[in-house]
């Protein structure tokens, strides 16, 4: 409300100055009405006699009359019709604003908003600190955190969309066989095994295996006396299936039981095994390709599937409740990234310069079209006005300034009417007039 009352005082002062300035033109064009009359009755009704100086004077504001009527006619012109006469090429502006509008456009597309001035402009301003004190503002922040959890389950629900699976699918293998891919996985082996975690993925392996033998035993036991039956027949099978069995389940628990976590020599045998894989990986392509293809071939299978659905469906269950929590983890590790990344904008120059070449890479490839629906633009919103009030708003922003042109022409016309009479009479001996 206070704004909308600020901008009509600030209308009806801009009014008031403009109608000051019209009023102050037409007095001036009056006193030389008025200085015009005065020279020809004066002699006439012989208040003074005729001189050389009187008429000079006379000639010049003869000369400022013609010049001021001739400005104030060219400055309405270009609003309306000088008083509602339907001359020829007048009211400019209302009835060519559609023209008016189309030239504007090309203009601000071809003259100003071209690709060298953008760059300028680019190159001038401080993108990455700009956006870095956006960032740091603690309304931005919270704005910017609580809009991004909200969306939350609206980005789950088009990752799992029909369409996100299919796009997945079809550009997974083409990301796993990139060259880059191999590069990634090849620098995380390496960093495991410079940390050790290599060693902890090998004691939870062996853990994970014996106690899945352990809790599955009767199904491993079903397995192998089938397969008993289906080698040696249904009689040996019935004979000998359980006692093989017996004897394998024993002989595995045995061997994983002789496996000591702690062993020195089994984890540094296991290093050097995961530190040959890598160079391996590093080194040979076919190993590479290898390598891919197994992953992809173990993404695809049935059970892998079923697996990640059951994880993905535990965490959008953890992440869509843990949203919902004005104190939650989502909301406070969203603002933690947001405060990173401005400090990374401000402080980091290789980051700075990324940014700044994407923002500048975007923007050129965007220019053309850009330029075009600006004109396009500036087109159509000017071709939308109303013809009269384009008029009337358009003067009062530039009427002021285009009152001293009446001013000029009119001082201008006065002092070089009577300039040219005095130069006349004294060259020629004749009058001006």
């Amino acid at each position: 409300m206070a704004i909308i009352e600020d901008t009509n005082a600030q209308h009806n002062t801009t009014y008031q100055e403009l109608k000051r300035y019209k009023s102050l033109a037409t007095m001036l064009l009056g006193v030389m009405v008025l200085l015009t009359l005065l020279s020809y009755l004066a002699p006439a009704l012989g208040w003074v006699k005729e001189s050389f100086w009187l008429e000079i004077v006379r000639a010049g504001a003869y000369a400022g009359v013609v010049g001021g009527i001739a400005d104030w006619f060219a400055v309405v012109a270009l609003f309306r019709r000088p008083m509602g006469l339907p001359i020829p090429h007048t009211a400019i502006l209302p009835t060519q604003k559609d023209r008016l509008g189309r030239a504007l456009g090309l203009f601000v597309m071809e003259q100003v908003f071209t690709e060298q001035e953008v760059n300028v402009v680019l190159q001038r301003v401080d993108l990455p600190g700009a956006m870095a004190n956006i960032l740091e503002d603690k309304n931005m922040q919270e704005t910017i955190a609580v809009s991004v959890v909200r969306v939350t389950p609206q980005i789950f629900d088009y990752m799992e969309s029909g369409r996100m699976s299919q796009m997945f699918a079809r550009f997974l293998p083409k990301i796993l066989g990139d060259d880059d891919f191999i590069l990634v996985i090849v620098k995380l082996l390496r960093n495991l095994v410079d940390r050790n975690k290599h060693e902890e993925i090998l004691s939870y392996l062996l853990r994970y295996i014996k106690d899945n033998i352990h809790s599955s035993e009767s199904v491993l036991r079903s397995v192998i006396q089938e397969r008993v039956r289906e080698q040696g027949g249904r009689f040996l099978g019935w004979a000998i299936g359980g006692s093989v069995a017996t004897r394998v389940l024993a002989s595995v628990r045995q061997e994983l039981e002789r496996i000591d976590l702690e062993d020195s020599s089994l984890r540094e045998n296991f290093t050097q095994w995961v530190q040959t894989q890598i160079d391996r990986l590093e080194t040979d392509p076919s190993q590479a390709r290898a390598l891919t293809q197994t992953i992809i071939e173990a993404l695809s299978q049935e059970k892998v599937v079923g697996w990640w659905r059951h994880v993905w469906q535990r965490l959008r269950e953890k992440v869509e409740s843990d949203v919902k929590n004005p104190q939650g983890r989502a909301l406070s590790l969203v603002r933690d990234s947001l405060e990173d990344l401005a400090q990374k904008m401000r402080h980091d120059a290789v980051f700075r310069g990324q940014i700044e070449k994407g923002i500048h890479k975007g923007v050129l490839y965007m220019l053309p079209s850009m330029r075009i629906r600006l004109a396009e633009f500036i087109a159509s919103v000017i071709a939308g006005w109303d013809a009269v009030a384009m008029a009337d708003k358009l003067e009062l922003r530039v009427g002021k300034d285009l009152q001293f042109i009446r001013f000029s022409g009119t001082f201008i016309g006065c002092g070089v009417g009577a300039a040219l009479f005095a130069l006349l009479h004294v060259v020629f001996g004749i009058n001006a007039e």
